[in-house]
């Protein structure tokens, strides 16, 4: 095992450089003129010259990719080109409320869909087989801004339960934090719970008619343990990838999330960075979701050898 997780830590080295590669002579070949942006409408050829000498844009690409990657590779992303901030402090502000939500749309996700994917199996054919099934298909079809805007006008506009908007500090007092944080958790948590729920009764149905299960009812044991203990743990390796697929997939994609309740999280951080064409923002952003996407992967093949003795590496 501690040589397969060193394999595969040597192995991102080389995928992050490429990344790292493509970001940048995607940025720097696309159209527009990050010096134009700053100086304004009105600004003069000398000026728009010497804002691009200061940004080292004259420079041929290849100085400014070992420029880049030399003051990457000591820990500095560079300084946002339009608020003049270093790059790492503008992250580290805006992280919090992504986490945030990512975590507990997960948590919340697992403790709902698996349970629900587990019984739509059992009950495979029944009512509550489609009942299910029939949420799952809601889950998808309903955009996450409708249930969003939902949510406020209901438990926010009409009950006055909990904030409209905003995010606080789970530092600055647990209340504070869950109550702005339960309303963009459930908006986010539909389709999620629709997802893994799906997965869950699809995985529990293939297993279901293994002889190792019937043995095991022959056996006399409980229903719900030969579900929990002998179905759901065979079924669990494409449970656990949709799981961590979508964990890496909600850091980065919170974007509608976030605006419809303004939260400042690094997805609206993105995109205000794209608009501006703020190359060193953007630059750490795409590098911190793929690094999120390398760590999420082996973090779900350690899952698979944990959930399946059967593979090993």
């Amino acid at each position: 095992m501690l040589g397969y997780l060193i394999r595969r830590v040597l192995a991102a080295v080389p995928v992050m450089g490429v990344v790292a590669l493509f970001v940048f002579l995607l940025l720097r070949l696309t159209p527009g003129d990050p010096a134009a942006i700053l100086a304004g409408d009105n600004a003069t050829p000398e000026r728009l010259e010497r804002i691009r000498d200061s940004l080292g844009l004259n420079e041929p690409l290849i100085v400014q990719f070992i420029t880049w990657m030399n003051k990457l590779l000591h820990g500095d992303l560079g300084t946002s080109l339009i608020s003049n901030l270093p790059v790492m402090k503008m992250i580290s502000q805006r992280v919090e409320p992504s986490i945030s939500i990512a975590l507990s749309t997960i948590i919340l996700a697992v403790i709902v869909a698996v349970p629900l994917g587990v019984i739509a199996a059992w009950k495979h054919g029944t009512w509550i087989d489609r009942f299910v099934m029939g949420l799952s298909v809601l889950g998808f079809s309903v955009p996450v801004f409708v249930v969003g805007y939902l949510l406020i006008e209901v438990f926010a506009i009409d009950l006055r339960w909990v904030p409209v908007q905003g995010f606080r500090s789970i530092f600055n007092g647990f209340g504070p934090f869950f109550e702005r944080i339960i309303l963009p958790t459930c908006a986010l948590s539909f389709i999620y719970i629709a997802l893994i729920a799906r997965m869950t009764r699809a995985a529990m149905l293939d297993v279901l008619g293994e002889d190792y299960v019937r043995t095991a009812r022959a056996k006399g044991i409980n229903e719900v343990a030969v579900m929990m203990r002998h179905a759901l743990r065979n079924a669990a390796v494409p449970v656990i990838t949709v799981i961590g697929t979508g964990f890496a997939l909600l850091i980065s994609g919170v974007v509608v999330t976030e605006s419809v309740f303004n939260i400042p999280g690094i997805g609206r951080l993105t995109v205000d960075a794209v608009l501006a064409r703020d190359y060193p923002v953007i630059q750490a952003m795409i590098l911190l979701t793929s690094l999120i996407y390398v760590v999420v992967n082996l973090l779900i093949d350690v899952a698979y050898t944990l959930l399946d003795p059967r593979i090993r590496y």
